[in-house]
């Protein structure tokens, strides 16, 4: 069976600038990998080219068996859940109709979104505006989203940080939810203590966008 991801010798430059370079390593169905790098060592970039957001300038790879030098890579877009920085929502809809909207994208009429903010403790929230959520209650509504995605690739990025012990322990059950189903997930952060209490298959380091094995 190929593995869920596989970088080839992968780089991004920004004109002469390499920010991830020469980059190679696979994640099969069930594994877990965190990656942990000080800030600006590429660890985003890393993530936006596992979610398809950006095209390799050198090397390639695949993603849930697309290429990711192929026009066709966008296909595996709604397989792939990105949880960043700064949560990807809607401020001028409420809970419940971001969650609507999303599921209206991707075209998933599968229901469940009443179901999902209670297991996130949003039902009480479901008709307050995004913009009046707090970063913590707006984190647990992109893992409310997940839960209902399903991703077969899971990408966090600093998913801790900021948030309280609670909305932590949302992070940990999603990823093991996750790798449950067969998933695979890719865990990022300057700070290891911040990439959970998941047993990662390995450790990965990030330094000048270069990779290395810790454990």
């Amino acid at each position: 069976m190929a593995p869920l991801v596989e970088l080839k010798s992968a780089g991004v430059s920004l004109g002469r600038h390499p920010i991830i370079d020469d980059v190679s390593f696979s994640i099969e169905a069930g594994e877990t990998i965190g990656v942990i790098g000080p800030n600006g060592s590429g660890k985003t970039t890393l993530l936006r080219v596992v979610a398809t957001l950006i095209r390799p300038t050198s090397g390639g790879g695949a993603v849930l068996g697309r290429n990711l030098l192929s026009p066709r890579i966008r296909e595996v877009r709604p397989e792939i859940g990105l949880v960043s920085h700064h949560p990807a929502l809607l401020p001028e809809l409420t809970v419940k109709e971001n969650l609507t909207h999303f599921t209206n994208l991707t075209g998933d009429q599968s229901g469940g979104i009443d179901q999902a903010l209670v297991v996130v403790g949003m039902s009480d929230a479901r008709s307050r505006l995004v913009s009046a959520c707090s970063y913590g209650m707006q984190r647990r509504l992109e893992v409310a989203w997940l839960l209902m995605a399903k991703p077969k690739v899971l990408l966090l990025d600093e998913a801790k940080s900021g948030l309280d012990v609670s909305a932590q322990g949302l992070i940990d059950a999603l990823v093991e939810l996750t790798v449950s189903r067969g998933g695979a997930v890719i865990s990022v952060s300057h700070d290891s203590g911040q990439l959970g209490g998941t047993a990662f298959t390995r450790i990965l380091g990030l330094e000048h966008g270069r990779l290395q094995v810790v454990e």
